[in-house]
């Protein structure tokens, strides 16, 4: 029996507003859900933004929103599970636009998949990462997180995803108790490699092709400098 070709279209969208990136998988959601796409991925960045999941947790930030502004932020509240994050340049963020029933996996094994895709992008570069303990989401070396995990399923389509500290500003994470948990240190893939780092390019086509693999899609269609629209 022949294997299945799977398609995945990535869409490369580089430093993208928050609001413009949610309309635009909001947009694509419904089209997953009619069969007028593919399984989509979208990798781009963001500008400084907090965002607050569905717990809508906003006492984990931890200085009034009238100072937003001050240190270059935004902050915006989500559908999403999980807690309050940080989303800024020099990290690599995916947002999987996917059916689940097509990919043949549940919610838990699709967290689960996510974790592996951030855990093999670590060990290219010497750093061992693993899920979080119980109550821990993400991905983690030792007890510094590296990796944010943070997704939406609505009828089996996924929506936002994970994001993955290549080189951030991590001052931005002292203003927020990261996911709900305290204690704990957030870290980056330049902190922690005793590699030099390619261009950040490279690290999110590492970690697309980690997805890729992770998810069993053998036919990748890119699309380079892809533009955001939502009509």
């Amino acid at each position: 029996m022949s294997r299945v070709l799977r398609t995945l279209e990535v869409w490369k969208l580089g430093v993208v507003n928050y609001l413009d990136a949610l309309k635009l998988q909001e947009k694509l959601v419904l089209d997953r859900k009619s069969n007028r796409i593919c399984d989509t991925l979208l990798s781009l960045q963001h500008p400084p933004t907090y965002t607050v999941g569905k717990r809508q947790t906003v006492h984990n930030l931890l200085i009034p929103q009238s100072d937003l502004e001050q240190i270059g932020a935004e902050l915006h509240y989500t559908q999403r599970g999980g807690d309050i994050t940080f989303h800024g340049p020099h990290q690599a963020i995916l947002y999987p636009i996917i059916s689940l029933r097509d990919v043949g996996v549940g919610a838990r094994r699709y967290v689960e998949k996510i974790e592996l895709t951030m855990i093999e992008l670590a060990a290219l570069y010497g750093v061992k990462a693993c899920p979080g303990q119980t109550g821990e989401t993400g991905v983690w070396v030792g007890d510094r997180k590296i990796g944010a995990i943070g997704v939406r399923i609505s009828s089996g389509i996924t929506s936002h995803g994970m994001a993955f500290n290549i080189d951030p500003d991590l001052s931005y994470f002292r203003h927020i108790v990261p996911c709900g948990i305290t204690d704990k240190e957030v870290t980056s893939l330049r902190r922690e490699t005793d590699l030099e780092l390619p261009a950040e390019e490279i690290v999110q086509e590492q970690l697309i092709s980690c997805f890729a693999r992770n998810f069993g899609y053998s036919n990748l269609i890119w699309k380079e400098d892809a533009s955001i629209t939502t009509e």
